[in-house]
């Protein structure tokens, strides 16, 4: 590897620090190459040997404002602002037209969340600075701390108008765009910012993300393929374009594409798990399981890989499989609301209405007030006589579904079951005031009560409504 003059220097330059400090012989450095060495360790994490350098450097150096501007940003680092800024206020003095020393006392304002302070200095700083695509960029970064989104997002356009090679600039951009919901606005952008750079792998696979947002697959196919032909181990363009292949139902294309992002890296449990659905959806079961069990090798903590084999075998009415892979993801994570549920599901089919009943407890329990979870609950409780815990369930329900005929009429059920017709008149009230078409769901689920008198003299009475 051919390494630049530049690169070449800053090595030697380094190289004859580190020997000095191995030795303890002092050498001469100019100010320059003191200011490269210093931000070397900034920027490889090294700050003690920052600080040594610094402080050779200024020994050798006094008056050199470059170090001293060094020096602010390692007093900011340390978070020691006041020192910093009286430091700046010496080098204005000398050099008021220097825009680093606007840029880092911006940088002391934004440490102090004075991001309007801040902005105001950096746009001081675009007056004398050569480099406007960086003050721009921090500009954007000081609007997105005060959560102006819009005005971020115009400076990182400026910044990219300067330099279209700034990828962070182009992501940022993006982040803007999506939080605003400015999904059409982001593809006009991206489109245009791609006549100009139509080598930009970064905004075709931005595009691609776009298109693929406002469910336009087709678009999106076609700016990750872009992007792909760009940049041949662009990863994360591979991995969208799979998911995009998925959405258009081409499965065996998909699979290609998530097998390719596994040669360029380590196979992720993601992919692994999208080719087992691909498989499932091409019909070729052995290949899907096969992908399961190795997604959950892979990642045992990962949730929809071990229901995507329970589910599997739920499918295929396998329950006793299903149910030995739910009690193995409950053995892994036995808080997880969607294992509970499975869980439940499956006892039901196979009959164990007890563990049923535990399973969607547990569900609710851990945060699953889906309705349906609700409604098999009580169900359950009912089909085990628990008439009382049922109905008190069903009120539960109720603070999170208080327009729900579903849950009016088994109230309603529950309480004539319990003799209690006044409630139960109450919400059989509601009930048909709700829905009344779905009034049979009280024949359906409580035959017993169907032809009490009170029950139909009330269905009769609302009919009249």
């Amino acid at each position: 590897m051919n390494l630049s003059h530049e690169e070449e220097d800053r090595s030697l330059s380094l190289s004859k620090f580190e020997s000095m400090l191995k030795t303890n012989k002092v050498f001469f450095f100019d100010s320059e190459e003191f200011e490269d060495i210093i931000l070397h360790y900034l920027d490889s994490g090294k700050i003690n040997l920052a600080k040594k350098a610094l402080k050779l450097g200024l020994e050798q150096h006094p008056k050199s404002t470059g170090l001293k501007l060094v020096q602010v940003e390692l007093l900011v680092f340390d978070d020691r602002l006041d020192i910093a800024e009286r430091l700046l206020n010496d080098l204005y003095a000398i050099e008021p037209t220097n825009e680093e020393i606007y840029i880092q006392k911006a940088n002391i304002y934004s440490k102090r969340d004075q991001h309007d302070k801040a902005v105001e200095l950096l746009n001081v700083a675009l007056k004398y600075t050569d480099d406007y695509a960086d003050v721009y960029s921090l500009i954007g970064m000081e609007y997105l701390f005060m959560d102006n989104l819009e005005q971020a997002k115009e400076s990182f356009i400026k910044c990219l108008e300067e330099d279209t090679d700034d990828h962070s600039a182009l992501y940022n951009v993006v982040y803007c765009f999506d939080f605003l919901d400015q999904n059409l606005e982001a593809i006009d952008f991206l489109n245009s910012f791609i006549d100009r750079n139509p080598y930009s792998d970064v905004a075709w696979h931005q595009l691609g993300r776009q298109y693929y947002a406002v469910n336009n697959f087709e678009q999106a196919l076609r700016a990750f393929d872009y992007a792909t032909l760009i940049d041949e181990s662009f990863l994360g363009a591979f991995l969208e374009k799979a998911k995009t292949l998925e959405k258009l139902k081409r499965y065996e294309e998909a699979i290609g594409c998530y097998n390719i992002t596994m040669e360029l890296d380590d196979p992720t449990s993601f992919a692994l798990l999208r080719v087992g659905k691909c498989y499932e959806k091409l019909g070729n079961h052995e290949k899907a399981l096969k992908f399961y069990l190795k997604t959950v090798h892979e990642d045992p903590l990962l949730d929809k890989a071990w229901i995507a084999i329970t589910d599997f075998y739920i499918r295929r009415q396998n329950y006793q499989k299903a149910l030995y892979y739910a009690n193995k993801a409950i053995g892994i994570d036995n808080e997880n609301k969607m294992y509970w549920k499975r869980y439940a599901v499956i006892n039901k089919a196979l009959n164990f209405h007890e563990e049923a009943e535990e399973g969607y407890r547990k569900a609710v329990e851990y945060g699953d007030y889906q309705l349906d979870t609700w409604l098999f609950w009580t169900d359950t409780l009912q089909f085990l006589g628990e008439y009382e815990t049922a109905a008190n369930t069903l009120l539960q329900a109720s603070e999170y579904y208080p327009e729900e005929y579903e849950v009016e009429y088994r109230l309603a059920g529950l309480y004539f079951m319990m003799h209690q017709e006044d409630k139960g008149v109450f919400h059989l009230s509601n009930g048909l005031r709700l829905n009344f078409k779905n009034h049979v769901l009280l024949e359906e689920f409580f035959p017993i009560i169907w032809e009490n008198t009170t029950v139909q003299e009330t269905i009769k009475k609302n009919r009249a409504k």
